[in-house]
């Protein structure tokens, strides 16, 4: 465990610092507007998805070579460039119940992602169906906690 969560820790840090060029690459991920730190956020001090000075400096990965890392590795590299300052943006709103809910979307989009890099570059079967299996959970899921935002979120 404390190896998945130095990796998991390193691919944080990595998407935060990786450099404007592969960020220009992707598409960010929007939320549904009830997550917006406008609409009851006042701890929005990451809007825009900016990381600047924040966990580059604390891990000291500011040199990372994405060229050099495989492909299925820039791809989720890339992936979670698009999710995790929307995961961020989502957690601060004030209200507990909109704050989990639009962190977990992003949380969510960033396993289908994940599960679907598996499918494009894994071979192993039983993966390929846990991965099968994440993205039909993981969508239905995220379609329930964007329905109770809509219905309950103001």
């Amino acid at each position: 465990m404390k190896h998945f969560t130095s990796i998991f820790a390193a691919a944080v840090a990595a998407v935060s610092l990786s450099n404007v060029a592969f960020a220009q690459d992707s598409e960010a991920f929007k939320l549904p507007e009830q997550c917006s730190t406008a609409n009851g956020g006042a701890m929005g001090h990451m809007s825009g998805g900016s990381t600047e000075g924040g966990m580059d400096a604390m891990m000291g990965m500011e040199n990372m070579d994405m060229d050099s890392m495989p492909e299925h590795v820039r791809e989720n590299m890339q992936k979670m460039m698009q999710t995790m300052p929307a995961m961020h943006e989502g957690m601060m709103n004030e209200n507990p119940n909109v704050a989990f809910a639009c962190g977990m979307i992003a949380h969510h989009q960033g396993a289908i992602d994940m599960a679907e890099v598996m499918l494009e570059h894994g071979d192993d079967e039983e993966l390929r169906t846990l991965a099968e299996t994440i993205i039909e959970a993981q969508k239905a899921e995220i379609e329930d906690m964007t329905t109770w935002l809509a219905e309950n979120a103001n």
